[in-house]
């Protein structure tokens, strides 16, 4: 069973468009485009979500951050 993350505070996945959505204790959100269903699903399983964020999806999917500011 995964343990929660030290590093990632939430995932979602937007299927349809394949948009994963990371949001980071540290407080940054970020969206990564073209992410494959496995790829999420995976990143949701792994025993170290931060370890497969770091090893399977950091600088492979362009990516914007979210701004949360109104």
């Amino acid at each position: 069973m995964p343990e929660q993350s030290t590093a990632i505070d939430r995932i979602r996945y937007k299927e349809t468009h394949g948009k994963l959505f990371v949001k980071f204790r540290s407080g940054g959100e970020y969206v990564y485009v073209g992410v494959p269903g496995e790829v999420h699903r995976s990143f949701v399983d792994a025993e170290s979500q931060g370890q497969f964020f770091q090893a399977e999806i950091r600088d492979r999917y362009p990516y914007n951050r979210i701004d949360d500011t109104p």
